[in-house]
């Protein structure tokens, strides 16, 4: 698999899994998964002004019947963990896939403390969290994470790694 294919194989995988809404805040980690999820008929993307409503979307999605996916940064990671609390407490199902920064030759100093952070923080609020590390990781991953969280109503998150999405450079940054 080429390293551009991981967002296809993501995109498989939430298909198969019966996902009908993904909720996002714009993201370039993101942007070719996000882009077929709005090109599929079968699903609806949300995008959010914050991480923490995907919370709410994900939870009136599952009440609703449908499942949901959220997808963010690292740095998104901060601003859902007091309503992850919510997510234990009620016992519904969340999955979060999660793109890395803060990691090696992160340019922006910003980044580092949650991209550092992100992983103990999620399991800190319960969540089950599993790290790629390579490209052929991720779709088997996001498989086992689905699987995990809609048969158990758990927490789950596949953090992805900045070794596999790149690393920005701040030239890249501003040109986006």
């Amino acid at each position: 698999m080429s390293p551009k294919d991981w967002p296809a194989e993501i995109h498989r995988e939430l298909s198969a899994a019966g996902v009908r809404i993904v909720g996002y805040v714009p993201d370039a980690g993101h942007k070719q998964l996000i882009e077929l999820c709005q090109t599929d008929t079968a699903m609806r993307s949300v995008v959010l002004t914050s991480e923490e409503e995907g919370i709410g979307l994900a939870a009136g999605a599952w009440l609703g019947g449908e499942r949901c996916v959220l997808l963010m940064q690292s740095s998104g990671v901060g601003n859902v963990i007091n309503v992850l609390g919510m997510i234990r407490e009620c016992r519904f199902p969340l999955v979060t896939i999660v793109t890395m920064r803060g990691e090696q030759g992160e340019f922006n100093p910003w980044q580092v403390p949650m991209g550092q952070a992100a992983r103990t923080t999620l399991e800190t609020m319960g969540t089950i969290v599993y790290v790629a590390d390579s490209v052929e990781e991720i779709a088997p991953m996001v498989n086992t994470a689905l699987r995990l969280a809609y048969e158990s109503n758990s927490s789950t998150a596949v953090l992805i790694s900045q070794h596999v999405i790149g690393i920005k450079s701040f030239e890249e940054q501003a040109n986006q």
